[in-house]
Order: structure tokens, then sequence, then C-alpha cells
């Protein structure tokens, strides 16, 4: 799973330098937070090394562009 999605940096949950810490964040935050949208784990285009926590529900589509988007590829959904 590698696609490209628009999220604002702002809504970002958590912010790491390391793959598998992410994940694990991820997966915590999945099990603390029972919702129905997926948490996904994105990579920065700008930097490879920069891995955030997003949900789901929090991309940018063309029926709600508002503010500063910026792309992300997603590595890991939960």
């Amino acid at each position: 799973m590698d696609n490209l999605i628009f999220f604002n940096p702002g809504d970002s949950i958590a912010n790491f330098h390391d793959y598998d810490e992410a994940v694990r964040s991820a997966q915590i935050y999945r099990e603390n937070h029972q919702q129905d949208g997926h948490v996904l784990v994105v990579k920065g285009m700008e930097s490879q090394k920069q891995f955030d926590i997003f949900l789901s529900d929090n991309e940018i589509s063309h029926d709600n562009e508002l503010g500063n988007s910026k792309p992300y590829k997603v590595s890991k959904k939960f």
C-alpha cells in the first residue's frame, strides 16, 4: 500500500523519525481510541525519514479543501 493522500500537517497526532516506533504508537492509539475510522502511518514527501500519524477522517479531498495541505504516502493502515 503506497498511495498518495493529502493532510493538513497540523492535524497530525504524532511525529516520529523511527518507522517502527510510529507503527507501535499508531497501534496503541487505535486500541485506546475505538473509532470507526482508520489510523494511518504516513511518510512525508519532503523527508523520507519522517513519519506522521493521522486519522483517515482528516484526509483532505476536493470536498473539504481548507488550509495548507501537503502530500503524504500511506505506509500502514490500522
